[in-house]
């Protein structure tokens, strides 16, 4: 998933960086973008990768190495860059981690224009779970699964997670292929939170989606002034999307059948009219004036300001909501957990909830030098210790046994209800062509709630429209 540029979340604010190669490579990656960014292999072949990590780490220099990522500009990246310099520094002190950052807007085109020259001045790519699949038949990142297989105790994690943020072909959700190839490792956890406001609904969320509709409502009317939900609606990034594939999962819908390559039939079969119809005529009615263009930012004002019942938001954006300096609701933490709750989400059919997060993956174009780095990086981060530490910090780990730790579960309040909901997770396709679908996606979700599309209609042309990519292209099914 992506998140907005401007979120506010539970770390310090992130730093931006301007990309000086993106506007000589922009002709290179225009000319390449019908076939996914540039390939290396033939167009449609998703048997291409990249070359193979070693699995053993070797000639770590000991001269001055900066280590280079490329996230987009939010909270966390420079949580990460401030919590590597503190505690990789210690075992490597001769190396300085940067992590440098984009507009989210810019994100993907900012490290796949630079992998379609075959040149990056990045060492380690945070990849969304769906970018994987372009990246991997492209040849734009390292094979790792050798050193992981040397290196990492796959064991210690739900095996999910790996898959998640590292394997392709991705397995089936909830699943790990161990035959699979793995391209990268988890970095950054995070699904939705419901928040909810204990003041006007009371101690207990509600736990089905229909029973959250209808506490929604009735809070509405007794609150002039105070809408009863607050969700994700922008044609923006990946925003109406994963709110509809969230309604779409709770209430037994499917987005594909993976193993045919088949979308329409599916996403827009009964009950994936049923969760736009909830969506649209249910939920909508129910958000505030003007709300058609919310992401991130606005669903956090409309928290903080104490201006909806309850809402929806992605965790590791959600610190903010209980910082007195950004909240109406209280004038120390503690108040304004008096007020505010956080919940997994509510049930109906199925207990699904969205996968958010990233993973960490090494450029094919670095040099030796930087790859042993970002190598031993990989291997450090992964550690039992450093994971809770990264915990305690604020991050959101993978390791089951950091998930479980104190350092981790006495970090926020939203802390156990990630930890609660890794089990429940499910992403999007993960295939070359994912830009192109999530777009139509957005594009046909975003005016069904704004009244520009009948929401059928609009459900018919996402599934007509998705489904005409994946037929010419092909790629990753």
């Amino acid at each position: 998933m992506r998140y907005s540029q401007r979120a506010r979340g539970r770390f310090l604010p992130g730093r931006r960086f301007r990309l000086a190669t993106t506007a000589m490579l922009m002709a290179t990656t225009t000319a390449l973008a019908a076939c996914g960014g540039g390939s290396s292999g033939e167009e449609g072949d998703d048997t291409a990768s990249g070359p193979q990590a070693p699995a053993t780490i070797s000639g770590l220099t000991d001269a001055p190495l900066t280590l280079s990522f490329i996230w987009f500009e939010w909270p966390p990246a420079q949580a990460l860059e401030d919590f590597a310099n503190e505690y990789y520094a210690k075992e490597r002190p001769n190396v300085t981690v940067e992590v440098n950052t984009v507009p989210n807007a810019n994100w993907h085109d900012a490290m796949f224009t630079q992998f379609a020259a075959r040149q990056t001045n990045f060492d380690i790519a945070i990849l969304d779970s769906q970018h994987i699949g372009e990246a991997v038949t492209n040849g734009n990142i390292l094979d790792i699964t050798d050193f992981i297989d040397e290196n990492v105790d796959t064991d210690a994690y739900n095996p999910y997670l790996l898959a998640a943020y590292g394997q392709y072909p991705q397995a089936e959700t909830g699943q790990r292929d161990e035959d699979a190839s793995m391209y990268g490792l988890p970095l950054l956890g995070d699904t939705w939170t419901m928040i909810y406001r204990k003041d006007l609904i009371g101690d207990e969320p509600p736990e089905t989606w229909d029973e959250m509709i209808s506490v929604a409502a009735q809070c509405q009317e007794d609150n002039p002034g105070v809408s009863g939900l607050a969700f994700h609606q922008a044609n923006g990034s990946d925003a109406a999307a994963v709110t509809y594939n969230t309604v779409n999962g709770v209430y037994g819908g499917n987005l594909w059948n993976q193993s045919e390559g088949q979308i329409d039939g599916i996403i827009n079969d009964e009950a994936g009219q049923k969760a736009m119809n909830v969506l649209v005529n249910e939920m909508k009615p129910l958000t505030a004036k003007g709300s058609g263009n919310w992401f991130i930012d606005e669903v956090n004002a409309a928290v903080s300001q104490g201006q909806a019942c309850i809402a929806f938001q992605w965790i590791a954006a959600s610190g903010g909501l209980i910082d007195p300096a950004q909240s109406t609701l209280g004038d120390t933490r503690e108040e304004i957990l008096e007020n505010l709750g956080f919940a997994t989400l509510p049930t109906q059919e199925t207990d699904l909830v969205p996968l958010g997060g990233m993973g960490m993956h090494i450029s094919s174009y670095v040099d030796e030098a930087h790859q042993m780095e970002a190598l031993n990086f990989m291997k450090w981060f992964q550690d039992a210790d450093v994971q809770k530490q990264w915990a305690a910090a604020g991050g959101v780990p993978s390791r089951t046994d950091a998930l479980e730790s104190s350092e981790f579960l006495e970090a926020g309040p939203f802390s156990q209800v990630y930890a609660d909901s890794v089990t429940r997770m499910r992403d999007m396709w993960n295939v070359p062509v994912y830009a192109r679908l999530i777009d139509i996606e957005n594009t046909n979700v975003n005016a069904a709630l704004n009244g520009a599309k009948d929401p059928e209609q609009a459900l018919d042309d996402i599934a007509r429209e998705q489904q005409a990519v994946l037929d010419s292209d092909g790629s990753g099914l």
